[in-house]
């Protein structure tokens, strides 16, 4: 029992607990901190991945020497052009970078541009006069240059309205005018850096005046970035970035059939036609030829080959037919100096007999009236010293090396002894004398593993070791010294080049074939890679390259005294086997676009595909 003491002890801590209670009642229930919000999916770029054969020796796409699907892509998107290309291939006035460009007097010829106030590098600096006086006076001045002529007719190139009035004087009427000053390069970059124009560019494109940027070029992984140009003052581009992507045939192919890689451009190959033989039910596919011809030529300024009897005998003994088999035999034969096999108006201009086909019997006899004997062997000698050529490709491009060991093994089977080099590119269209580099049995790695970004020039581009690379991938590009050293210097007497189409009829033959009189202003004008130059024939490409419509007699005779010359020996049309997946195809309407510009011409309105 209870006594009234515990009972009111019991009382009391009752009324404390009550009291307890309602304080804890009253009082906020404590939590435990709520997890922080979880941040927004980052959203996944948008992107179309274009496979390509190889990445090219560089990227300015002026020079011989960086010829390729992937420069002239790089041009249509990330440089300045005052006049483009419609899908007719037929020029129209670029009004994000000239609101007007017109023929303003005819004594002297002068072409004013009126330029897009709001265009702009996206380094910040304005497009503007200086970056055409920069074009023009390189194009005029620098060796291994594409479409030269027209840039030798001009004058004077003055600026006016701080820089965004430019006024282009020339010693001649050009009606061709309207063909200049595409592909605008950074002056203010590209003039102080090292190595500006042949070397400035090989690592990237600097800065950019078009609707892309590169921010990326890794030749070790085989890719270069395109990202879109947040600073383009026009329409803005769709995707975030298009990645170009080095893959050979069966990597392609595997790429298509997963996923990976949305449209593709490789150059046709039979390798390539049986990696995708799977896929084609499921591939949308379009041949699209290359705006360039692949033409071998015959230095004609020095050695053996001075001799046009020489000349004309290695025309007869090497079979055109068999070397486009063996190296490209989905390309187009090509049998003229001028247009190229996919151009309207292409007809063969060549003889009947050789070198448009192989005549041993031919080639032996201008041989022997040239002073050559044929020993018991079946070697040629002259003077009891062999008769020796040395065949030249650039070594960044893997196809050009092919077709010079083509052609030598010919030679050999032929009796003339070879040496086939592979040089810089950079050095064997611009210099008179080339490192004796073999070509390489194995694929050179790239620059370094690290990515190259092209916020600045890039001038490193250098060159690596050999390493083993399978047949089936084209090697990455190497660069000028990233071969073996040779063990002499040696002057080629046969090259193959590239030679590019697409432009006016006439300034081309000039460029290509033509030998321009020194000037006060250019006392020193550069030299044809293969040396040629005709007196009398220069009239007649002078007349022509100043003609609104070529004249076709004089067509016929520049056709016809090149094949009695042989400056060079055409060969063929490369041709792109252009592939989309069905997703790819409806995004990006994948296909080949003007020759001039290619199948990237566009894509600055492609959208991202959708699986």
């Amino acid at each position: 029992m209870i006594g009234a003491t515990g009972r009111a002890l019991l009382a009391l801590l009752c009324a404390a607990l009550v009291t307890l209670v309602a304080a804890c009642s009253n009082s906020p229930v404590t939590r435990p901190d709520p997890q922080p919000p979880a941040p927004p999916p980052v959203a996944k770029a948008t992107e179309v991945v274009v496979g390509v054969d190889d990445l090219g020796a560089g990227f300015n796409p002026h020079l011989i020497a960086d010829r390729s699907p992937v420069t002239t892509a790089l041009s249509t998107l990330v440089l300045p052009s005052v006049f483009r290309p419609d899908a007719d291939g037929n020029l129209q006035l670029d009004r994000t970078i000239a609101t007007s460009a017109e023929v303003v007097s005819t004594a002297p010829f002068t072409v004013t541009y009126e330029l897009n106030v709001q265009a702009s590098w996206a380094s910040n600096s304005p497009i503007a006069a200086e970056d055409f006086v920069y074009l023009w006076q390189q194009m005029r001045s620098q060796p291994g240059t594409i479409d030269s002529e027209g840039y030798r007719h001009v004058t004077d190139v003055r600026s006016r309205a701080g820089g965004k009035a430019v006024d282009v004087v020339f010693d001649e009427a050009y009606p061709q005018w309207q063909h200049l000053f595409s592909g605008l390069l950074p002056a203010q970059i590209l003039k102080d850096a090292p190595g500006s124009w042949t070397g400035a560019l090989q690592g990237g494109l600097p800065t950019s005046g078009g609707p892309f940027r590169v921010v990326t070029v890794d030749r070790a992984r085989g890719e270069v970035i395109l990202a879109r140009n947040d600073l383009y003052w026009a329409t803005p581009a769709t995707l975030d970035q298009i990645v170009l992507r080095r893959l050979g045939p069966q990597t392609l192919a595997e790429g298509l059939r997963v996923g990976d890689v949305d449209v593709a451009l490789p150059t046709a190959t039979p390798q390539l036609t049986q990696a995708l033989a799977a896929l084609a039910p499921s591939l949308h596919l379009q041949a699209a030829p290359q705006p360039t011809v692949t033409d071998l030529a015959l230095r004609s300024d020095f050695g053996p080959l001075a001799d046009v009897r020489v000349r004309h005998a290695v025309g007869a003994l090497l079979d055109r037919e068999k070397l486009r088999a063996a190296v490209a035999p989905d390309a187009l034969a090509a049998d003229a100096f001028g247009l190229a096999p996919s151009q309207p108006g292409y007809a063969s201009t060549a003889p009947a007999a050789a070198p448009a086909r192989p005549d041993p019997v031919a080639a032996a006899q201008l041989l022997v009236e040239a002073g050559y004997t044929r020993q018991g062997n079946g070697a040629w000698t002259l003077g009891g010293s062999p008769l020796r050529l040395v065949i030249a490709a650039g070594a960044e491009r893997p196809a050009d090396v092919e077709v010079a060991k083509a052609v030598a093994a010919q030679l050999q089977a032929a009796g003339i002894a070879t040496q086939v080099v592979a040089p810089p590119a950079a050095d064997l269209f611009t210099q008179r004398t080339v490192a004796a580099t073999p070509p390489p049995t194995t694929a050179p790695p790239a620059t370094s593993a690290t990515p190259t970004t092209a916020a600045a020039p890039v001038t490193s581009g250098g060159p690596a070791t050999t390493t083993t690379t399978p047949t089936t991938t084209p090697p990455p590009s190497a660069s000028a010294s990233a071969s073996p050293a040779p063990s002499s210097a040696v002057r080629a007497d046969l090259i193959v080049e590239p030679r590019a189409v697409g432009g006016p009829l006439g300034p081309q033959l000039a460029s290509d074939y033509g030998c321009p009189d020194p000037t006060p202003a250019l006392p020193d004008p550069p030299a044809l890679p293969s040396g040629f130059c005709s007196a009398a024939l220069q009239p007649v490409l002078e007349s022509l390259a100043s003609a609104a419509t070529p004249n076709a007699d004089q067509l016929a005779t520049v056709e016809r005294v090149l094949w009695a010359q042989l400056p060079v020996l055409p060969l063929f049309q490369p041709v792109s086997q252009l592939m989309s997946t069905g997703p790819g195809n409806t995004a990006t309407g994948f296909g080949p676009g003007p020759l001039a510009t290619g199948p990237l011409t566009g894509a600055q309105r492609w959208n991202a595909p959708v699986s």
